[in-house]
């Protein structure tokens, strides 16, 4: 269906859109998403809504590049935000800063606010603007490597199952052994214990770490560091319960969360953002059904997430988006086509906006018949009409407030009212520096851990071997010594020497002591000799 700017439609065309419209026609507070198209036309008095109770059921944005998927983001955490809801925002390309902006009136936006009965008024919207690990404009996102866990890890370092498991394997032993996993380095220090000669036999009953995979694992994290991801893990690290505050008027707080800077490492920030909301679900009391979410968390790019993905990662997602209902927060994945979702996280999804979708080549083709088996029965014909769909325009379906599933309905979407693009880099700057979250977690701060205490002991270790190896060389040198001076050969006597020790000097002095012994005694005792 292409984009008709005619509102008028004739009476006899619009029973089965009274229908339609009718499924929309909710009681409670609601967020207003557009006007109602049918057969060519824009139905102003047909209002398409999404009941506020049913946004942490979860939803889908999807559609092909440049149909209006980031207005549609920014449509709905405006009105979130005027709610009191707080908002999460993934910025991939750099446009969604604006929302704390008021949006700029001109021809076409007149022309919108028109078609779908909406009062346009420019309006910006409490936003804080954080970055990964400091990298960028923002208040600085840091993860610890315990924290982010061994599944999450093994997804961003593309690891296999058997080194997936190999990793857990460390985690575990980092745990009990009270050696804090805090930044990269951490982790690598203990992998290099582990395969060393003193650190082996402490796997040794658990299964081991082979060499092979320890060396798999460490050359992993030198590239990944090497992409600058050793910005990203350490300390303070981030509460994300920050996430969840409002502003002193009552409005939610827009958390933006500034990628432009990592858009070319798609692997780290989407499994990053993985970590937000596991982080989220760890942290988060049961709240069971609220009358509003406590916070909606728009997941962009989320193809990326579900590339490559291990078994134990998708399982650890879907728990996640299953489980995280309860706990009062709505997810929206945000991606191209539908299929780029799993199955078991696509019949999570409630509330869908699917924006157009192009079928230029047979896989283009066949996505789009996959999108179209997605969708209840409807009047419409869904192939025509993704494909005919202009920017701005998509097909809804939601949950209505008694859970049930709204009828298709083809939608032209209200405009934003804050700024639709960028806020200047001056004016980000000073948001991101008037903050009273970035005395916080700005400053890095890097305390004893796994890295430091190993070290030390390595140190004591071969200081101790050092020691005693001194010891035992200086014991062998005075063995050898001793045994030298034991088997060395006598020297020669002297002339003295010689003369003394001879027999006819023994018996000449013998003589000579008999004489002079008598003459002694004789003088002695007053004898003399007798004379002849």
């Amino acid at each position: 269906m292409s984009e008709s700017t005619d509102p008028a439609v004739p009476a006899d065309r619009t029973g089965p859109a009274e229908k339609i419209a009718a499924g929309y026609a909710f009681t409670g507070p609601a967020l207003d998403l557009g006007a109602l198209l049918w057969d060519g036309g824009c139905l102003p008095d047909r209002q398409i809504r999404i009941p506020l109770s049913m946004l942490n059921r979860h939803g889908l944005v999807a559609g092909a590049t440049g149909t209006g998927k980031t207005k549609t983001l920014q449509l709905i955490a405006e009105q979130l935000s005027a709610n009191g809801v707080p908002v999460f925002l993934a910025d991939v390309k750099g446009d969604v800063s604006g929302i704390s902006a008021p949006g700029t009136a001109g021809p076409r936006i007149d022309e919108r606010a028109r078609e779908v009965a909406q009062k346009w008024e420019p309006a910006g919207y409490p936003a804080e603007f954080y970055s990964l690990g400091g990298i960028g404009p923002g208040i600085p996102v840091r993860s610890t490597v315990t924290s982010f866990g061994p599944v999450l890890m093994s997804k961003v370092l593309q690891l296999n199952q058997t080194q997936e498991q190999s990793l857990g394997l460390i985690f575990h032993y980092a745990d009990t052994k009270g050696l804090e996993l805090i930044d990269l380095k951490d982790l690598r220090a203990v992998v290099a214990f582990l395969v060393s000669d003193q650190g082996k036999p402490e796997l040794k009953g658990i299964g081991g770490l082979s060499t092979v995979t320890a060396g798999v694992i460490l050359r992993s994290l030198t590239a990944f560091e090497q992409q600058g991801a050793a910005e990203f893990f350490g300390e303070p690290e981030f509460d994300t319960g920050e996430f969840l505050r409002t502003a002193p008027d009552g409005r939610g707080l827009v958390s933006v969360l500034e990628l432009p800077a990592v858009q070319d490492k798609p692997q780290l920030f989407s499994t990053f953002l993985m970590w937000l909301l596991a982080d989220l679900y760890n942290d988060l009391p049961e709240v069971g059904d609220l009358e509003q979410p406590k916070l909606v968390f728009f997941f962009d790019e989320a193809h990326l997430l579900f590339s490559g993905a291990s078994k134990a990662f998708l399982t650890s997602i879907t728990q996640t988006v299953r489980l995280i209902r309860s706990k009062g927060v709505g997810v929206f994945f945000v991606t191209q086509t539908p299929k780029d979702v799993p199955a078991d996280v696509l019949a999570q999804l409630g509330n869908r906006v699917q924006h157009a979708l192009r079928a230029f080549t047979p896989d283009d083709a066949k996505a789009l018949k996959a999108t179209v088996k997605t969708f209840p029965n409807s009047p419409y014909d869904l192939e025509e009409l993704l494909t005919g769909l202009g920017t701005g325009e998509a097909v809804v379906t939601v949950l209505s407030e008694n859970g049930a599933p709204t009828p298709v309905a083809a939608t032209r979407l209200r405009a934003p009212q804050s700024l639709m693009g960028p806020v200047e880099p001056a004016a980000l700057d000073r948001a991101v520096k008037s903050s009273l979250l970035w005395s916080r977690y700005a400053e890095p701060v890097d305390r004893e851990s796994a890295y430091e205490k190993i070290s030390a002991e390595q140190a004591a270790a071969e200081a101790q071997a050092e020691a005693a190896a001194a010891a035992a060389e200086a014991e062998k040198q005075a063995k050898e010594a001793a045994k030298a001076a034991r088997s060395a050969p006598k020297p020669d006597p002297s002339l003295a020497e010689q003369v003394v020790g001879s027999g006819m000097f023994r018996s000449l002095a013998r003589s000579i002591g008999t004489q002079l012994g008598r003459e002694i005694s004789r003088s002695i005792f007053g004898t003399a000799r007798k004379r002849r």
